[in-house]
């Protein structure tokens, strides 16, 4: 169980030097609200900024959390990815930063806004916001320009000290050995060599970086020697070996005084071979940390065969272009910048952009038949992690392909809403409905995925409608996973609003017609997503919409107080989930069976079950299903006479429905149950102390709260 509070990303190599300036943003963190960190692109604002928070993150009691906005080519994306930054899965109707605004407003915590120059303006709205509504918020912004908030504190970043300092030179030698650890510069001149290298380069970090990496086709002599001649060498529009960067690059992003990173990229890029000039291209349109797999797909063709894509990849990492953390890529903007310029030289953005397209798709694909499996759980953190990968495939299939993104909508849509990214879910799938005729399955899952975000939303005016034009749809095509999945959605917004008994008839009569195994012909016996017993493409065992549909039936029953039935319901429920590797729907089992386990009276049990739906909502990253788990948790630990430690759990359950924006949630029954667990709490150890354990749970930090609540005991 991960307990550190926030989330900084890993330094993956060496910090050379910048003691001042660390100096001086510490200062800075300590004592302004808001500070933007400026300097020209390669100078090592990231770097710094990573350090600087780590080193300030005890000081902040909610975290230290880091939001990349480099990926993001336009706003449409910056509150969804700010608020995933924090931890904030908003599960409501609000408008995002009203609830990002609420969320914050309690907490103590550093907000670092990296590479934010393009997006200058939405990220001054925002933060002025942000920071009038949450006293305690401090952000830290890296940026090549100031956004020109009010009370914004600029911290000027100029590159390596070159003259009697050697942190430049040392970052050389450093990024030298890392390349080959038996490189040094002791050879006769080397050292010199090298100095004179730095001071050409001016000391910009990324800069040393690129040259460094340039030493295994070259001496370092060598090296001085060709940067020299090319930094001697005067700009000649008409020379045609003057580094197209040079040439291409639009001053308001690279003005003339950076001239000496942009002839280093350029130099950089003549170092490669011509597929890894290629492929250094192609890998821009890729807007997240990527694997091999993922290279292949975006940027195989032509000459670029997917054994070429490898052998080049290999070559960008050796240059320093690509970045290798040990299980993923990744690509500076800078570097990314200059690959895209050349992208549109070649004339193959469009190109690109497709074969990106397709790729993700592909993995919607892979992922939606690979629910019910042993890989659900890798599945779902791949599509959580490549979110705005998939919007961008999904932005550009809405404009040139409407059909893939019906799919690809319908598709990706239920892992969007477990993540909790509800805003999206049901944005996307209402836009490919609209975008033109929808026919099939298809058609049935976009209003699925609408009706699920809705509900998720407690807008259940708007789950009910789409239930039923569900059920309508699936009928008229005779696709049994359709009703199944139209009955679960009409089903879980009917014990939403009180009406078990509505749900558990409509499930059980759903669940006898998709039988599998029918004669041909009888109703609801054909339709694309039945395959042999799966129901599922590429599932083992039942699917997974029968098996949500009998999740339905294991609540209603328990709603209605049968209890002799839904235990064993919800016990062979949990079974045939646990054959078919289905953590989502095994989870909630979990839960029905704690709650089952405290109203039979064996809190015991019920606790032990309520951690078990716990660790796996935990695994799925499903803060709304945490929140619900933690409730039932406290009340089996307050029937066993802990009230302290119930209290705690509680509390840290209050801090979990905050994050997905709502009050406590849940089929009606479930208030008398919170009722009772409190009263009992508050009879076992007295209202004050009640009191400060509740509160102790609601300010501990989420994960560290849930991590406490998962240890088996009731010591406090």
């Amino acid at each position: 169980m991960m307990t550190q509070v926030g989330f900084l990303p890993d330094e993956t190599s060496n910090f050379v030097g910048r003691r001042a300036e660390l100096a001086r943003l510490d200062t800075a963190l300590a004592t302004r609200r808001m500070t933007t960190l400026i300097g020209p692109g390669g100078v090592g604002k990231t770097r710094l900024a990573v350090r600087a928070a780590r080193a300030a993150a005890d000081r902040y009691p909610d975290g230290a959390w880091w939001a990349d906005l480099s990926p993001l080519y336009d706003d449409a994306l910056l509150l969804p990815t700010v608020s995933d930054a924090v931890g904030l899965a908003d599960h409501t109707l609000r408008m995002p930063v009203e609830a990002l605004c609420e969320w914050l407003s309690d907490k103590r915590l550093l907000l670092v806004l990296d590479s934010a120059e393009h997006l200058r303006g939405p990220c001054s709205h925002l933060l002025a916001e942000l920071i009038t509504t949450s006293p305690g918020l401090t952000v830290l912004v890296t940026s090549r320009q100031p956004l020109a908030t009010r009370g914004e504190h600029v911290v000027r970043i100029q590159p390596l000290p070159v003259d009697g300092a050697p942190d430049a030179l040392r970052l050389f030698e450093d990024r030298l050995r890392a390349a080959d650890p038996h490189a040094d510069l002791e050879a006769p001149g080397d050292r010199a060599a090298a100095a004179d290298i730095c001071r050409r380069l001016e000391g910009i970090p990324l800069a040393i970086e690129l040259a460094a990496a340039g030493i295994g086709r070259h001496t370092v002599a060598q090296l001085a020697t060709r940067i020299g001649t090319r930094f001697d060498a005067p700009v000649d529009a008409e020379d045609l070996t003057a580094s197209r960067l040079d040439l291409l690059a639009d001053d308001s992003l690279w003005p003339r005084r950076h001239r000496t990173l942009r002839t280093t990229i350029g130099w950089s890029h003549e170092l490669c071979t011509p597929l890894e000039r290629l492929l250094w291209a192609r890998l821009t349109v890729l807007r997240t940390d990527f694997d091999e797999a993922s290279a292949r797909e975006v940027c195989t063709g032509g000459p670029l065969t997917p054994d070429a894509v490898d052998r080049a990849l290999q070559g960008l990492v050796a240059q320093s272009v690509v970045q290798w953390d040990g299980t993923r890529y990744r690509m500076l903007d800078t570097l990314r910048e200059y690959g895209r310029m050349w992208l549109t030289e070649l004339g193959e953005e469009r190109a690109a952009a497709d074969r990106h397209a397709r790729s993700f798709l592909g993995l919607a694909r892979r992922a939606h038949d690979g629910w019910t499996g042993p890989d659900q759980i890798s599945w779902y953190h791949r599509i959580s992690d490549t979110h705005l990968d998939l919007c961008a495939a999904l932005d550009h299939l809405l404009a040139h392909d409407v059909t893939a993104a019906q799919e690809m909508a319908g598709r990706v849509g239920f892992f969007w809403a477990c993540c909790g990214h509800l805003s999206e879910a049901r944005g996307y799938a209402q836009r490919a409905l609209e975008a033109g005729p929808v026919e099939g399955t298809h058609r049935t899952r976009l209003q699925w995925v609408l009706g699920v975000a809705a509900l998720l939303q407690g807008d259940f005016a708007t789950a009910e409608k789409y239930g039923a034009l569900c059920t309508a749809t699936a009928l008229y095509d005779r696709d049994d996973d359709g009703m199944l999945g139209a009955t679960y959605l009409s089903g879980l917004t009917q014990l939403m609003t009180g009406e078990p008994a509505a749900a558990l008839e409509a499930a059980e009569r759903v669940l006898r017609m998709t039988e599998p195994g029918r004669a041909e012909g009888e109703p609801g016996s054909s339709g694309e997503g039945v395959s042999g017993a799966s129901g599922e493409p590429g599932g083992s065992g039942e699917s997974a919409h029968r098996l949500r549909c009998r999740l339905i039936t294991v609540f209603a029953l328990t709603a209605l107080g049968r209890l002799t039935e839904s235990l064993p319901a919800a016990t062979a429920l949990r079974r045939s989930c646990e054959r078919g590797g289905e953590y989502w729907t095994r989870s909630y089992a979990d839960y029905q069976l704690a709650l089952i386990a405290l109203l039979q009276g064996r809190p015991e049990d019920s606790a032990a079950h309520a951690r078990d739906m716990l660790a796996g909502k935990h695994r799925l990253r499903d803060s709304f299903g945490i929140a619900l788990g933690l409730d039932i948790l406290a009340a089996a630990i307050a029937a066993q006479g802990a009230g302290a430690r119930a209290a705690r759990v509680y509390g840290t359950g209050h801090a979990y429905w905050r994050m997905v924006g709502h009050p406590q949630r849940g089929t009606p029954e479930l208030g008398a149950v919170r009722e009772n667990c409190e009263l009992q709490a508050r009879a076992a150890v007295g209202d004050e102390a009640y009191q400060r354990a509740f509160e102790r749970g609601q300010a501990d930090n989420a994960e560290v709260g849930l991590a406490a609540a998962l240890q088996s005991g009731l010591q406090p």
